[in-house]
């Protein structure tokens, strides 16, 4: 695993215009930067990314299947009890999910340890499944890579057959869009899944969330009045289980993207519950409730909230003193700590490799670098390529 030096394309950001990619840069920082590339072997890429992400994700599921059957377990996960039953109904129907990001500290020689499980609302999706390809063929057309390289990158033709089983599942010709007004970001990865929808033969209505409302029928309306049959929404169910509305959740029958279940999925809670059930996993670091701190010998842990976002509110602490923090709004609800594993640094930067799943298939990786610990929404995305 190399960090590789490399030469920005002439005008890339008219053509980042052109292919609707406007957040490259962000409050006057750069986001994507494609001033190097990080190269992987094949064989990293297969036995130390792929094959722990799909090992990995079924230990995932088989933590959602304990919670689900357990109320004590829902509590810890601090889930609203009136959501515990529809939960619960949502993972024995098994209403299917699109796609989820595992987050891992990988160097390119130990194994790779997992962070978290981004399973409800991951973004940086655009730039992972079509832009890096993007610059990919650009750079290879041009002579400036191999033509031997290749990248681990499957997430857009899954993304477009997931959709065409989900509409399938539910009997749709059409799939409603929703995320937040005000976020960029979160407005470029609905557009690109509106786009695969698109290629999978459905209409794609779009609807903000802040305009979501409550039809006489007691079912979600967007801003003609349509009921909302299915809604892909990029907006976390720890937010939506808690706001005025939550009510109608249970008895609106929309169909959610992603489903109720995912709940769990999405919940630093899941970490120290991997932990116990599977001790000394290789891909595991060892993770902890507030009460089970005493199991731990670590001298060196990391405070997350049980809910949080973009590294928010994620703190470093060494011998119990906060020694590196990160602001946000988050905690209210707990913490979980997690033994002290450091990004690996690479040139000065610290890296976060991102696993993409669609359904239950590991598609393709995101490489975000930043000069601090802690990733968070500004670090920057860096290409890859698969040579050697």
């Amino acid at each position: 695993m190399f960090r590789m030096p490399s030469t920005p394309r002439k005008a890339w950001q008219q053509k980042a215009k052109e292919f609707g990619f406007t957040f490259h840069s962000m409050y006057g920082e750069p986001y994507w930067d494609e001033s190097a590339y990080y190269q992987f072997t094949l064989k990293q890429i297969e036995d130390d990314l792929e094959a722990p992400t799909q090992a990995l994700h079924d230990m995932c599921l088989a933590v959602v299947d304990e919670v689900c059957k357990s109320e004590a377990l829902l509590e810890q996960f601090r889930i609203p009890e009136t959501f515990w039953q529809p939960i619960a109904d949502s993972w024995r129907r098994q209403d299917p999910s699109l796609y989820s990001r595992l987050d891992f500290a990988y160097d390119g020689k130990n194994p790779a340890k997992l962070y978290e499980n981004n399973a409800d609302t991951p973004t940086s999706l655009y730039e992972s499944g079509f832009w890096q390809w993007l610059w990919l063929q650009d750079l290879v057309d041009a002579n400036q890579l191999s033509r031997q390289s290749d990248q681990f990158n499957s997430l857009q033709e899954k993304l477009i057959h997931r959709m065409r089983e989900i509409s399938r599942h539910y009997g749709i010709d059409h799939l409603h869009f929703a995320c937040c007004q005000d976020t960029i970001e979160d407005r470029g990865t609905v557009q690109y899944l509106q786009d695969c929808a698109a290629e999978a033969g459905l209409k794609t209505p779009f609807v903000f969330i802040e305009d979501i409302g409550i039809g006489e029928s007691g079912r979600y309306t967007d801003m003609q009045n349509n009921e909302i049959e299915t809604l892909f929404k990029l907006y976390p169910w720890e937010f939506m289980q808690r706001e005025e509305f939550a009510e109608h959740l249970i008895d609106s029958a929309t169909n959610w993207i992603e489903p109720l279940w995912k709940s769990i999925l999405s919940n630093k809670a899941l970490m120290p519950m991997l932990w116990k059930k599977f001790t000394g996993h290789p891909n595991l670091l060892p993770a902890y409730f507030d009460h089970e701190l005493h199991l731990s010998n670590e001298t060196k842990l990391v405070k997350k909230p049980i809910f949080s976002r973009e590294g928010a509110n994620i703190s470093i602490l060494e011998a119990g003193k906060t020694v590196l923090a990160a602001d946000g709004p988050y905690g209210e609800e707990g913490f979980i700590y997690q033994a002290y594993s450091p990004l690996p640094r690479f040139d000065q930067n610290y890296t976060l490799i991102g696993s993409w799943l669609v359904d239950n298939q590991a598609a393709g990786i995101s490489v975000r670098e930043d000069t601090s610990l802690i990733t968070q929404d500004m670090s920057r995305y860096l290409p890859h390529i698969i040579l050697g």
